[in-house]
């Protein structure tokens, strides 16, 4: 008991230490967080956190204070090549697909599948790999992410306790803790983000200790466990696939149409928007608890599942798409019009030719600049040498004396 609230003390000031260092690194190297950020925010808190939980944990297994056994190195490891594979992405921007079978690959070696059996250890494999993914999803707002990760942690750590699990829940609350000093440079406005290497890592650790806690138990009840203690991840992934396909969009094209977002848009604040989710979360993981101790029906899951529903539907009632595309559609309307209005101004004017003798050549005629009919003479007379009727030429003898 003393070593885990001094191996948490010591995690939280070092993830809190390391962010703060590794943070100038970040932004001299340009590795910056750019989705669904209006600013630019340096990652490797991520790293922060990976390096607190694994030097902490290491320390007290090496020491013997508090040995992690066999299953939990393994996930640490496990852990561990995960949030490579997400440093990597953060740094050069790997594909999807690489992230998707390198997590499936890792959570492939954590689960327990004397306990599960085969079909069960195959679906524990996809569920792993489901929420590292939607963790990642998750980290879209500054504090979400960390904050909905340090709940599902303690909740998840519960259950290890009550299935006797030491080493997993001390593990847990090492990473709750590191979870902690790194939030306290991710609040909004944040100052570092968790990036792929942390969120990756996240996921994969509550949800392949969440599954080991529940290894053994009713499958059908594990997996009402299973979705409770991650229903604000869930319901973010199915809040954005849904309202993707329904407006037509690609799904692995980023846009503000998280929870987080939509929140934003309903007029809280980020740090509003970052304390409603965690107490969503904290409502979920309490139900997952009880329900995993027996001190609540398995039923009671059911209650998280129609929330999740109807915040879903709900959210889904917030325009996310609209307006920017119709700007996009009035600015180039407007690009149109701009193209095509010098072309309408040279066009020539046509006019139609004058009927002779019908007077009407005065109306086209220039303006006369002078009324003088010396410099403008009737129709008829001509000049300079020119024939000229008899009245003229006898007064301009006259003027010339």
């Amino acid at each position: 008991m003393l070593y885990g609230i001094v191996a948490a003390i010591t995690a939280l000031f070092l993830a809190a230490v390391l962010a703060a260092l590794l943070r100038v690194p970040a932004l001299r190297l340009g590795l910056v967080d750019r989705r669904q950020r209006q600013r630019r925010v340096p990652l490797f808190g991520g790293a922060a956190v990976v390096l607190a939980t694994c030097l902490v944990a290491v320390a007290g297994d090496w020491t013997g204070i508090a040995p992690l056994g066999h299953g939990i190195e393994v996930l640490l490891v496990a852990g561990g090549a995960v949030a490579a594979l997400g440093l990597v992405a953060d740094v050069w921007r790997l594909n999807a697909r690489f992230l998707v079978v390198g997590t499936a690959v890792a959570a492939a070696f954590v689960v327990p599948y004397g306990d599960t059996g085969a079909v069960a250890g195959a679906a524990g494999v996809g569920w792993i790999t489901f929420v590292a993914l939607a963790f990642r999803s998750l980290d879209h707002a500054d504090g979400v992410a960390g904050t909905v990760g340090v709940v599902t942690a303690f909740g998840v750590a519960a259950c290890a306790a009550v299935e006797v699990m030491d080493g997993l829940a001390v593990l847990l609350s090492v990473f709750a803790a590191a979870l902690t000093g790194f939030l306290m440079h991710n609040w909004p406005p944040a100052r570092v983000a968790l990036g792929a290497c942390g969120s990756l890592f996240a996921g994969f650790l509550l949800a392949a200790a969440a599954v080991i806690s529940r290894a053994g138990h009713d499958p059908v009840a594990g997996a009402g466990v299973l979705f409770a203690l991650t229903a604000v991840a869930v319901a973010d992934v199915a809040l954005v696939v849904l309202s993707r396909r329904l407006a037509r969009r690609p799904l692995l094209r980023g846009a503000s149409d998280h929870l987080a977002h939509r929140l934003r848009r309903l007029g809280l604040t980020a740090q509003g928007v970052t304390v409603l989710l965690g107490v969503a979360a904290f409502a979920a993981v309490l139900v997952g608890v009880l329900v995993h101790a027996g001190w609540v029906d398995a039923r009671a899951v059911s209650w998280v599942a129609g929330g999740a529903l109807v915040v879903v539907l709900g959210m889904l009632r917030v325009a996310v798409y609209g307006p920017p595309r119709a700007r996009g559609r009035r600015a180039r309307r407007a690009g149109r019009a701009g193209r095509s209005a010098p072309r309408q101004a040279a066009r020539p004017v046509s006019r139609p030719a004058p009927r002779p003798g019908s007077g009407s050549a005065s109306v086209y005629a220039p303006r006369r600049q002078s009324e003088d009919p010396a410099l403008h003479p009737e129709p008829g007379v001509r000049r300079a040498g020119r024939s000229v009727s008899p009245q003229v030429n006898a007064s301009l003898r006259v003027r010339n004396g």
